[in-house]
């Protein structure tokens, strides 16, 4: 985890809005927190709301806190927001995890509980590699040739990444994610990506107690229904799917209104 410095400063964290319930929102691989821009003014007039950007963002103010060792499992970025969330003296949070961060906010709540009050995870996926009783989305050769792609070519790799992962019907938020990605530096990308595409969380599925929402597109190319389906059946906590009717990996930037609607619902508990 993050050590060298305090980390609300570290992680660019800041609050926003007011309300009675906190709002936590997290960004996924290769953004940073610009990705909520689109829903973050609607949430902020009922809410506070904290945004941050991990170690490995683009966004981050010290390119030298992210270190491929000490990050190498999902459980140092849930060590970060425990940390995170303690030092802004937080409790009972709304967690919203957008991809990577929807299982870092699954083990961040298994280790404390009492910093959750309930999860949204958003394109969340516990295992990217397919197996043959699993499909994840990958076959490991297409893991190998996206490495290979951020080795040898960075730059023709985010804009074709961005272009697959985000609807292809809104070039505006395909260009702002390939953005984020260029800001992120290869020597990152690379060691973050093998973190990402090689994990497997799938068995602490069931040791997530605090109450959790699963946020879907119809269409995602990074993960597919059948990730919703096994999240659905493993997670014993109380949980509900929702499916929103757009494409693409990104629907807070691609489907905000809709994506809204579905946290309004949700947050009417």
């Amino acid at each position: 985890m993050v050590i060298q410095e305090y980390l609300p400063t570290a992680m660019n964290a800041k609050m926003v809005g007011s309300g009675e319930h906190t709002v936590v929102l997290a960004h996924g691989y290769g953004a940073d927190h610009s990705v909520w821009d689109k829903i973050l003014p609607h949430l902020a007039q009922n809410y506070q709301v904290l945004v941050f950007d991990w170690c490995f963002s683009g966004a981050a103010k010290d390119p030298n806190l992210y270190d491929s060792i000490r990050y190498g499992s999902y459980d140092d970025f849930a060590d970060d927001l425990i940390g995170l969330v303690d030092e802004m003296e937080l409790k009972s949070t709304v967690f919203i995890g957008h991809s990577m961060s929807g299982m870092v906010g699954c083990i961040a709540s298994i280790k404390r509980p009492d910093l959750f009050q309930r999860l949204l995870l958003v394109g969340a996926t516990p295992r990217l590699a397919n197996l043959e009783d699993y499909e994840g989305g990958f076959e490991m050769s297409e893991i190998d040739q996206i490495f290979f792609d951020i080795e040898h070519n960075y730059e023709k790799w985010t804009t074709s990444f961005a272009s697959l992962v985000v609807d292809s019907t809104d070039p505006l938020s395909t260009q702002k994610f390939e953005h984020c990605l260029k800001r992120m530096r290869p020597e990152v990308a690379l060691p973050l990506a093998k973190t990402v595409f090689l994990g497997d969380y799938r068995d602490i599925l069931d040791k997530v107690i605090v109450p959790c929402d699963i946020i879907q597109t119809r269409n995602d190319v990074v993960v597919p229904n059948s990730v919703t389906e096994f999240m659905n059946s493993k997670i014993k906590g109380k949980h509900e799917v929702h499916i929103i009717d757009t494409d693409g990996h990104f629907p807070q930037l691609t489907a905000p209104l809709e994506f809204l609607e579905v946290f309004d619902r949700i947050m009417d508990f």
